[in-house]
């Protein structure tokens, strides 16, 4: 089944194949190179390539490797079974393991991190960790100190080349899928996306039942729908919003607060934005947490509708 999944099917198997900024790409192949992995922190925004580069190192270097999500699985009860089973024994292949924690800034930071701490240093002979996380600042100061830490931003001057690669990329997977496409589209769609390469691939396999992709799909979140949104906004119309909402939450909802975000000078009066920022900012940091993402958007936008003044 999970060959199902473009995201899986193509992942990059070796880092030769990784889109990364230069520096890197060399970092990593010159670790494959040297055949030993340290204890290593990756944090960096969402579908940047932080798990498939750890997967990929344990790929080359023939290390057995177990993955563990942070989000679904972060609690203490997992840390002291789990991974303290995985960690304890020997690799069949006579090497040490690699046990890969997803969403590292998940885990409980007064129980679940500090005990990884004290698993690091016992189990250092048989095993290492990699962590990956979205914010390096939710993982606590020790865990810093015993691992590298490699920080996935792409410099601005890397961006062009790196967005150049995604494109190649996922271009290349549509022609595998025997999938026609408009090449405007998908630049557009990369554009808006970037630097999530995950999203880009999702979006593409989920619009590509019909065989084709072309400019419908970027409709969901173009500048007329957020004028629709607004509009209803602005009309104190809660009901139409509340539609609009369930109608467009599979678009991702901070990205949606974002589109909002960048257009506030074309639809609120000067002195009502700096209310409207902090609205949004809130929202999209409840976001991370909450477990229904169209009640809080719906919250949202509730609050903007009574608080900010309209154009």
């Amino acid at each position: 089944m999970t060959d199902f999944l473009w995201v899986e099917k193509y992942r990059p198997q070796t880092i030769d194949n990784v889109i990364l900024p230069q520096s890197l790409k060399q970092t990593f192949t010159e670790i494959v190179a040297g055949g030993e992995l340290p204890n290593m922190l990756f944090s960096g925004s969402a579908g940047v390539g932080k798990t498939t580069v750890a997967k990929a190192l344990c790929n080359q270097l023939d290390i057995d490797c177990m993955v563990i999500n942070g989000s679904e699985e972060g609690n203490i009860d997992t840390l002291r079974g789990k991974i303290k089973q995985f960690a304890s024994t020997v690799s069949l292949s006579g090497g040490y393991k690699v046990c890969i924690l997803d969403e590292a800034d998940y885990l409980n930071p007064q129980s679940t991190q500090p005990a990884l701490r004290g698993f690091i240093e016992a189990f250092s002979d048989n095993c290492r960790f990699i962590l990956t996380c979205n914010f390096k600042n939710r993982i606590i100061e020790p865990l810093h100190s015993r691992c590298s830490v490699y920080d996935f931003t792409i410099p601005n001057t890397e961006k062009p080349a790196i967005a150049s690669g995604v494109f190649k990329n996922v271009c290349s997977i549509l022609d595998r899928e025997s999938i026609s496409y408009d090449k405007k589209v998908i630049v557009e769609l990369v554009q808006r996306y970037f630097p999530d390469c995950r999203r880009i691939i999702n979006e593409l396999q989920r619009y590509s039942v019909s065989g084709t992709i072309d400019a419908g799909i970027l409709v969901n979140m173009s500048d007329e729908n957020i004028k629709s949104l607004v509009s209803m906004l602005k009309g104190k119309e809660f009901k139409q919003m509340r539609s609009w909402v369930a109608n467009n939450i599979d678009s991702e909802p901070a990205a949606l607060f974002r589109r909002v975000y960048d257009s506030l000078t074309d639809f609120v009066v000067p002195q009502s934005i700096p209310q409207a920022v902090l609205i949004l900012a809130d929202y999209q940091y409840k976001n991370a947490f909450v477990a229904d993402h169209e009640l809080n958007t719906v919250a949202c936008m509730t609050e903007l509708m009574a608080n900010v003044e309209f154009k």
